[in-house]
């Protein structure tokens, strides 16, 4: 059986007739050393057959948990990084020795005290205001709140509006605004 896989715009494609089937980003994925590679490819806990772009592995990690429930209940979560699963019996081992485990800083990568001069928060200089005595302020002399009757002296001085309107007989303006001036 023969394989094509498409070249460039530039050169010719190329046909492969071995056996295996090989696309473009498995052959990629699979030369990839990097670990952040979202192309590389990834064997999954719950199936070995299984071979998974590492951008595609947490769904397919949640899928694959549903078809295989009693698998899923023997496999442990590392604490560093949920896409390792192991069983239980491992997990301590795991633990100890995982690539993700943050590492204790070292002397040589202690920064210097320049460096921690550079980044201290300085100290706040806020004070608190004198505090207020609204009993003190409190307006002796002022008339007591009555709901709708206006106590505004400047609008009491005010004329009362001309009502002098210039409408045709067919209109009629109303008699009264709906605010008080």
């Amino acid at each position: 059986m023969s394989t094509i896989k498409f070249g460039s715009s530039l050169g010719a494609s190329n046909i492969n007739s071995t056996g295996n089937h090989q696309s473009g980003w498995e052959d990629d994925a699979g030369k990839s050393d990097d670990a952040i590679d979202p192309n590389k490819l990834l064997q999954c806990p719950y199936d070995k057959n299984h071979q998974i772009r590492a951008c595609r592995f947490p769904f397919h990690l949640l899928k694959c948990r549903k078809n295989h429930p009693k698998l899923a209940s023997e496999l442990k979560t590392c604490p560093f990084n949920a896409k390792h699963l192991m069983p239980k019996h491992e997990l301590s081992h795991h633990v100890e020795n995982c690539e993700d485990k943050p590492r204790p800083v070292s002397a040589e990568e202690e920064p210097s005290k320049e460096m921690l001069r550079k980044f201290q928060v300085p100290v706040s200089t806020w004070r608190q205001p004198v505090s207020e005595d609204w009993d003190k302020e409190v307006d002796d002399q002022a008339d007591t709140f009555v709901w709708g009757v206006s106590t505004n002296k400047l609008s009491q001085n005010k004329p009362v509006p001309s009502t002098i309107n210039h409408l045709t007989p067919g209109l009629r303006a109303p008699q009264t605004l709906p605010w008080k001036l």
